[in-house]
């Protein structure tokens, strides 16, 4: 019988041994997972702290087990045999509650996961209008040899906006400039407006004339039925062979071309999109030289406004005429210095402006 209780006392501290390694492991698991997400500070240490504990149980418990284990082996009297035996007290009460102590194990790794899960969620809800923004109003073009290019976007509801651009190469000697507008803010004329300036770079690959291409436009996206969101667009070509520029724009606001000392106005060459399937769109072609400069803007930045008054075109003609020789970047940025001084303010509608100067 002497023999018996640290026999027993060795076998039930192996079997706590076993509980609390495999407790250790899985807190590990946790530990390792929160350092690599680099979360807060605090759940990693309460994580690190439950891992430590589970360690120290799981030494106690394998050394309980070994002294015990050589008590019944050596023999030892009853007296010292029985006080050695208490020490299988504590890991009974672990086998106990050996079920416990494994699902809080497994419900921290749990947690662990649904969180991460929940930041990659998140990350993604927070990239997602991000890149779309990009699709509509990429921050960088390619390099086009011959024309310099600014640019400025600003969604004033967000980052999700109905306001595009575009710059793409036609062909060896024409590339295509175009801004639009989609009415309305937020998610829905974002859609519209991924969707129009898409089709129109396909249109415009496939039509020679622009105002060809904005008919073709229109009847496809009229079809999409898009409820109340029509579309003001302005689409140049510049053929620099040729040495001109050709032009449609369908009821958008007069896009300006610094020439021969001039501002002139690009005016619309046709109805709004989406707003008549039968609507007309033709083109127009100027003259366009080294050092002239084109400048296309959606209404957010002509309708920067101080009470009732409008920075309006002529606003945008004045500082085109103040300096027309920098950069094209530089001017971008005077027109949305202008409008914001002009405003005393930020501006309160969404913004988008491209400047292509001829080198």
């Amino acid at each position: 019988m002497e023999y018996v209780l640290p026999g027993l006392g060795a076998l039930v501290s192996a079997f706590a041994a076993v509980v609390w390694i495999r407790a250790a492991r899985r807190q590990d698991r946790v530990v390792k997972r929160l350092a690599e997400d680099q979360v807060d500070y605090d759940l990693w240490r309460l994580a690190n702290n439950d891992y430590r504990r589970d360690i120290q149980m799981a030494v106690f418990t394998v050394l309980a087990a070994v002294a015990m284990a050589t008590v019944t082996i050596a023999g030892i009297s009853l007296f010292p045999a029985i006080i050695v035996s208490l020490l299988a007290l504590p890991s009974a009460v672990t086998l106990l509650y050996s079920g416990a102590q494994m699902e809080i194990a497994k419900i921290a790794e749990s947690r662990v996961e649904v969180e991460q899960k929940a930041r990659e969620v998140l990350s993604q809800e927070e990239l997602a209008p991000l890149q779309w923004a990009a699709r509509l109003a990429p921050s960088k073009f390619a390099e086009f040899p011959g024309l310099e290019i600014g640019q400025a976007y600003d969604a004033s509801s967000g980052v999700m906006s109905g306001d595009f651009y575009d710059v793409f190469r036609v062909d060896d000697h024409r590339i295509a400039a175009v801004i639009g507008d989609v009415t309305g803010h937020g998610i829905e004329p974002s859609i519209t407006a991924l969707q129009a300036k898409y089709l129109l770079r396909a249109f415009l690959l496939q039509y020679r004339d622009p105002g060809q291409a904005l008919q073709e436009l229109n009847e496809q996206m009229f079809v999409l039925e898009r409820g109340e969101e029509f579309i003001s667009l302005v689409v140049l070509v510049f053929d620099q062979d040729a040495n001109t520029v050709r032009y449609a724009s369908a009821g958008h606001p007069a896009a300006f071309v610094w020439h021969d000392r001039e501002v002139k106005p690009l005016g619309a060459t046709g109805p709004l999109l989406i707003l008549d399937p039968k609507g007309t769109y033709h083109s127009r072609e100027i003259s366009w030289e080294q050092d002239d400069v084109a400048v296309l803007y959606t209404d957010g930045l002509a309708e920067a406004r101080k009470g009732d008054v409008l920075f309006g075109e002529d606003g945008i003609a004045s500082v085109v005429r103040r300096d027309p020789t920098v950069s094209a970047q530089a001017m971008t940025s005077s027109l949305v210095e202008a409008a914001r001084d002009f405003a005393e303010g930020p501006l309160t509608d969404d913004l988008a402006i491209l400047v292509v100067r001829r080198d």
